[in-house]
């Protein structure tokens, strides 16, 4: 028992680092610019298919289809953001939910009519690592690895480079930023690029872990949002540390009772962190 319970933690662990890479593109745009992107779950599936085009098309291993899924998503998010939410970015937030929303339809609409609704997989088996009782899959071993990278990296990036300084002095005061001479328009631009580009790498490295549809990514966008109100909105960190609880869960429930109680726990913690803690696990009280 204590082996089985040590295999599904482990297991937990490591989808719940991408989950909360996931989450974290989610938390970037919010902390940054306020903005509750609801696009963001059709982008989780726009890496998944990134990834499978690159793999089945192209013959690219799936993680030299994460770089070129890396560079596309960067550059559809500056695209959505002029287009959908540089315009309602001081509206009232109803505003900005329906632009996202839209820009969120209508890549559903348009992967439904090229891609269909059925189910792919990125055959790619990477073997398996055994310690001792315990086996680990290399697929979802890799991809917890490199969503730690992709974490550290942002990490770096934010405390250490010049327009990762300017992003975290917009988001903490704009206005002020702007008179420091912040290009306030294109730091807000880049910030929207990498929470979208994190999205799409989480879903390119859930890909090759679990199949997908084009309907897929409303299951990870309600994800996002149990993950990024355990951790506190928009607190990278903290949507790491989510994702690993939301991990934990769906690793331990299943060996004490049916895998549809899942989802079910999951949303009872969202709504008791709701009422308990409002600001989340790491976010600062107003």
């Amino acid at each position: 028992m204590l082996s089985t319970l040590l295999a599904a933690a482990i297991d937990g662990l490591m989808i719940g680092v991408v989950y909360g890479l996931v989450a974290m593109g989610l938390t970037l745009i919010f902390g940054v610019m306020n903005v509750i992107n609801l696009a963001h779950g059709p982008v989780v599936v726009l890496g998944m298919f990134g990834v499978y085009l690159c793999f089945a098309q192209l013959g690219l291993p799936p993680y030299g289809g994460l770089l070129v899924v890396a560079v596309l998503g960067i550059l559809l998010g500056v695209l959505i953001y002029f287009v959908a939410v540089h315009r309602v970015l001081n509206a009232p937030h109803l505003s900005s939910l329906l632009a996202t929303f839209a820009v969120n339809m209508m890549i559903i609409g348009i992967g439904t009519s090229i891609l269909s609704t059925n189910f792919r997989n990125v055959d790619y088996s990477l073997g398996t690592l055994r310690l001792g009782t315990i086996a680990l899959t290399g697929t979802r071993l890799t991809a917890a690895g490199v969503a730690l990278a992709i974490t550290a990296a942002l990490y770096l990036f934010l405390q250490r480079t010049r327009p990762g300084k300017y992003i975290r002095a917009v988001a903490n005061n704009r206005q002020s930023a702007e008179l420091m001479g912040i290009p306030s328009r294109r730091v807000l631009a880049l910030a929207f690029g990498i929470g979208t580009m994190l999205a799409a790498m989480a879903g390119g490295l859930l890909a090759t872990i679990q199949p997908f549809t084009i309907l897929s990514g409303g299951v990870y966008e309600l994800k996002s949002f149990v993950i990024v109100v355990l951790g506190g909105l928009g607190n990278p960190i903290g949507a790491l540390v989510g994702g690993l609880i939301l991990g934990l869960i769906e690793g331990l429930v299943p060996v004490f009772m049916r895998t549809t109680w899942v989802p079910v726990l999951e949303f009872v913690l969202f709504v008791l962190i709701l009422l308990i803690r409002p600001q989340g696990l790491f976010g600062a009280k107003s």
